[in-house]
């Protein structure tokens, strides 16, 4: 085993002749590890390939850069000529970087690269050319391109330009997807919606988060009350500070009236000391109450002594406390009936509605289904480090006709769920939960017409309501559907919208 594999080393040197001492290094590594192939426990872990588009209409020059590219990690995918690449780019999304030569019969390597800015942002490219000018490449570097090498090429040179471009794409693609998370057209405080109620509501929290007003939040179990509370907040002037939470519904009576108010030290079995509870904490700060329909009676009257006064007592001790504190609380039930039972106080309502905002639910606004689904995919591949590029039109059905009894917080754990058990590219119906694909059958049995809706048919349907919402401003459209409007305008030709 190992006089083959000395003989392989040595022709691989031979072969290779303009290998530099790390090149040899490098397949130094590779005869290691075949020395070491087969023995028990031994497994090679290697980082997922990054995959270059090569495109050059010389075969030799392609093959070549296949074999360097090749031992360098690289996945090389070969294009004989720049239309080839434009056919292999509208296929593949999983491209991190275009290395192209400028002079291609019938398109040079910078009208390539306006072409694939076309179809969709173009990774970067680098440009190889035997004609090279100062101004031939300032014009390249001008239009967006990477990078730009003479040939005859330097290896070395361009293995460190691949990394440092494919590197700054990657952060700069991650500073994107934060950015859109708390501030893009879609979303707010980490909030997305594109639907005429979300955006009213958004609205509404600037009006009201930098104010002290009481703001009570309805919606259903997983609507996201809590981030539209934490939203208030960090509209507030007191987004300095930390807000507390806490969950009536999930204490008991008296470990809730513990956690919210505090206790003395001896105020029971236990109590070895003094306990802040979380009106204290949340001094100079917001406070949220979930669930507060949940409250027992005698809790609810303590805290409307609170919000009247604005002091407390700890349990177990007689000195009042006086703080500073701005509550939001939020609930599932109608509170108008709790208190028709007798189960909620009707002055406690008037004190924590000042204000009163209602979360739809999730089967309200399936408008935001597709822009929840790509948000929370680009989540979880950061979490999973996972590559996944979208979802596939069946799936994408199934999400639209499931009715979401969970909300947001099912829409969450099933695209986490597909991103995990995915085995391509994008997330199909197979990765999603049995009862969503069950859904999805039933919908099909009862209309079979939706079997022959596609991707492309949704995209049209969702800009084709963007535009009714905006009355057809395009750059009101443009900015719901979170898309340029250059981009708009093209999607509007290529549906046959009404522009």
């Amino acid at each position: 085993m190992q006089a083959v594999a000395l003989l392989f080393l040595s022709v691989f040197i031979r072969v290779y002749p303009w290998y530099k001492k790390q090149k040899v290094t490098f397949a130094f590594g590779h005869f290691v590890s075949f020395l070491r192939w087969g023995q028990p426990g031994c497994k090679l872990m290697r980082p997922k390939k990054k995959t270059i588009l090569a495109v050059d209409d010389r075969h030799s020059s392609l093959k070549v850069l296949a074999a360097i590219l090749g031992d360098e990690g690289y996945e090389v995918i070969q294009a004989p000529g720049p239309q080839k690449a434009l056919e292999i780019f509208a296929l593949r999304n999983d491209i991190d970087a275009v290395l192209s030569d400028l002079k291609m019969p019938g398109m040079d390597g910078l009208e390539l690269f306006r072409r694939l800015n076309g179809l969709r942002k173009a990774p970067p490219f680098i440009i190889m050319t035997a004609y090279g000018t100062v101004k031939s490449a300032v014009a390249a570097l001008k239009e967006g391109v990477a990078h730009y090498l003479i040939k005859p090429l330097d290896y070395d040179e361009l293995a460190i330009v691949l990394e440092k471009a494919i590197g700054e794409w990657e952060m700069r693609q991650e500073l994107k997807d934060l950015k859109e998370q708390v501030s893009g057209p879609q979303g707010f405080h980490g909030m997305i919606g594109t639907t005429e109620k979300m955006q009213a509501i958004f609205e509404m929290v600037r009006t009201v988060g930098p104010t002290d007003a009481s703001v009570l939040i309805y919606g259903e179990t997983g609507t996201g009350k809590e981030l539209l509370a934490r939203a208030l907040h960090l509209e507030s002037r007191r987004a300095g500070a930390d807000m507390a939470c806490i969950n009536s519904a999930a204490l008991s009576e008296s470990l809730l009236e513990a956690e919210l108010f505090g206790y003395a030290r001896g105020a029971f079995t236990g109590a070895v000391s003094d306990h802040k509870g979380r009106l204290e904490i949340a001094d100079k700060s917001t406070l949220f109450l979930d669930e507060i329909g949940h409250m027992t009676l005698r809790l609810q009257a303590k805290l409307l002594r609170f919000l009247q006064e604005k002091t407390f007592e700890p349990v177990g001790s007689a000195a009042s406390r006086r703080v500073d504190v701005r509550v939001i609380a939020a609930t599932n039930l109608d509170l108008s009936e709790q208190i028709t039972a007798g189960r909620f106080l009707k002055d406690l309502l008037y004190r924590i509605e000042v204000i009163g905002i209602h979360l739809p639910p999730l089967r309200e606004r399936r408008e935001d289904l597709f822009p929840l689904v790509q948000h929370f995919i680009r989540n979880n591949n950061r979490q999973y480090e996972r590559r996944l590029q979208g979802v596939t039109p069946q799936a994408m059905e199934a999400l639209l006709n499931h009715p979401w009894p969970g909300n947001i917080r099912e829409l969450k754990n099933a695209v986490a769920r597909g991103v995990i058990l995915s085995k391509t590219g994008d997330l199909d119906i197979a990765d999603l939960p049995e009862n969503i694909r069950g859904q999805h059958r039933a919908a099909d049995d009862a209309a079979p017409a939706m079997k022959n809706r596609t991707l492309k048919d949704i995209e049209k349907e969702m800009i084709r309501l963007a535009l009714a919402r905006s009355q057809g401003n395009k750059s009101l459209a443009a900015q719901s559907l979170g898309i340029s409007r250059k981009t708009l305008y093209e999607k509007i030709v290529r549906h046959g919208l009404s522009g």
